[in-house]
């Protein structure tokens, strides 16, 4: 699993900024069947958390009523430069990070 952390090109520091992330995910939601008739196993994220150098910006789950491939965005003002790290779970146990420098300017 794979994701892409979009931020603004200049972000400056004490300004609302918009951060976008698309992560790449089937989001199964355990009531579709394969060709034979199989139920396809439930698999969503259940849990992701995005955080500046350790500092807990934004934390949740999502269920079955999410799309695959999800797009989340938030508006947030970041204290400081650092590393955005996003960090999520799914269903199967399968776990992944992303990672993305944030310099804000004066």
């Amino acid at each position: 699993m794979t994701a892409r952390i979009i931020l603004p090109q200049h972000p400056k520091l004490g300004e609302k900024i918009d951060i976008r992330i698309l992560i790449q995910h089937p989001m199964e939601t355990g009531f579709r069947y394969d060709i034979s008739g199989a139920a396809i196993a439930k698999n969503v994220i259940k849990s992701f958390s995005l955080d500046l150098d350790g500092l807990a910006l934004i934390s949740g789950e999502l269920g079955t009523g999410t799309s695959a491939n999800p797009f989340l965005q938030w508006s947030v003002v970041l204290p400081r430069s650092g590393w955005l790290q996003l960090k999520w779970e799914d269903d199967e146990g399968k776990m992944g990070v992303e990672r993305v420098l944030c310099n804000l300017s004066t």
